[in-house]
Formats: structure tokens, C-alpha cells, sequence
């Protein structure tokens, strides 16, 4: 028997944005993992830059994704684990070691564009579910990856 879940929220919006959000988490969880292997396999004459930069990002996103993970389950749902949970919610594609830091850069500027996108996604079926909590989570997300998306584009030379 399922046990009933008293927050004020409606089961069915629980339900709905705990999905979005697993989608937000597969994807933050996504472009965690392509930044800590650029990190790894940047070379050339900004090697040093980027390989700081790079782990600034992955450090930040890796204490954020824990936060979106318990929100899914005090929503009462499960959190998704493993890579093919994540890569089947994800639209973030594996990053190619191979390619130059200007190629890693422009990869990763588009995934987190990518991001926002889910996050705003995300952030409207919360706000209309009157899902405060969730909000705030989703919308502190939504400002740290426009934030490395800018960093991003600047390194490339763009505003």
C-alpha cells in the first residue's frame, strides 16, 4: 500500500516535476561528467586556464546534482541512477577526448545551453504546480549553468 504524502502538493504535480527534475539531473549529471574528462584531456597553450576552469565547473555541478536528487524523493519518487537511466533522460551526447580545447569549449557551451532549457522547462511546471521548493532548486540551477555557459562563450572570445 502506498503510503500518502502530505506537503500540499497534489500527487500528480509531485509526480510530474520529480520527472522534470530527473531530467534536469540526468542532464546536469551529463555535462558534469563530459567537463571532468575535458578537464582530464584539455591540452595546448590555455591547457592550464582550462584545466582550472573546467574543474570549477565539475566541482560546482557536483555539489549541486545531490541537491536536485534528494528533492525528487521528498517529492516521493525515486531518483534516477546509473548510466542508462541518465543517458536515457539525457539530451547531453559524450564528449570526444580527441577534441581541441576550442571544440571542447564550444561542446560544452551548447550543453549547457542545453541545460537551461530543461531547467526552464523544469522551473515552469514547478511554479505551476506551486512548487516552491522545488523552484528554488531548479532556478539556482538555471543561474549556475547560464553563469558557466558565459564563462564559457568569453573564453571562445563571445559575450
Amino acid at each position: 500500500m502506498a503510503e500518502k504524502i502530505k506537503t500540499g502538493l497534489e500527487a500528480d504535480g509531485r509526480k510530474a516535476v520529480a520527472q522534470a527534475l530527473s531530467r534536469l539531473l540526468a542532464d546536469s549529471y551529463a555535462v558534469y561528467l563530459k567537463t571532468h574528462g575535458f578537464h582530464w584531456n584539455v591540452r595546448g597553450p590555455n591547457f592550464s586556464s582550462l584545466h582550472a576552469l573546467f574543474m570549477e565547473q565539475y566541482t560546482e555541478m557536483w555539489q549541486a546534482i545531490d541537491d536536485v536528487a534528494e528533492r525528487i524523493r521528498a517529492l516521493g519518487e525515486l531518483a534516477p541512477q546509473g548510466y542508462g537511466a541518465f543517458g536515457n533522460l539525457s539530451a547531453i551526447k559524450d564528449g570526444d577526448p580527441e577534441a581541441d580545447s576550442e571544440a571542447m569549449l564550444k561542446a560544452l557551451t551548447g550543453d549547457h545551453e542545453t541545460v537551461i532549457a530543461t531547467a526552464r522547462q523544469a522551473l515552469s511546471l514547478a511554479q505551476s504546480h506551486d512548487d516552491e521548493a522545488s523552484a528554488g532548486i531548479i532556478a539556482d540551477r538555471l543561474e549556475a549553468h547560464e553563469k558557466h555557459a558565459w564563462m564559457l562563450r568569453a573564453t571562445l572570445g563571445g559575450k
